[in-house]
């Protein structure tokens, strides 16, 4: 099982990131897939998900309207499309996967699969 994810690195405040998220190894079209991130000396949190069939998205408060989460079945990827970038918004970002349909979380302890994650620095 690896969940691989990329595309992380250093932009100005205001700027936009895409990361991506590669899956294999698990019937991943079964599963939801979530976003974390953990800045230093903070703990976890959820960022971002989408369900196994797309249907449902959800989102940190901070997030929305800035970030959207997508899922491309054919390319067992999701990527995780970040505008408005703050310094806030640095972090070491996770993504996740959970046996989840027609729903998705951003609890952390639901995830089954976990990948190593990709740095975000925001700033000028």
């Amino acid at each position: 099982v690896q969940l691989v994810e990329s595309g992380g690195g250093m932009v100005q405040p205001g700027g936009s990131l895409r990361l991506s998220c590669t899956v294999s190894g698990f019937t991943w079209s079964d599963y939801a897939i979530g976003w974390f991130r953990q800045a230093p000396g903070k703990g976890r949190e959820g960022v971002s998900c989408i369900s196994a069939n797309s249907h449902s998205t959800d989102y940190l408060d901070s997030a929305k309207g800035r970030f959207t989460i997508s899922r491309d079945d054919a390319g067992n990827t999701v990527y995780l499309q970040m505008n408005s970038l703050k310094p806030e918004d640095s972090a070491v970002y996770y993504c996740a996967a959970a046996p989840l349909w027609d729903m998705c979380s951003v609890d952390a302890n639901v995830m089954n699969y976990w990948g190593k994650g990709t740095l975000v620095t925001v700033s000028s």
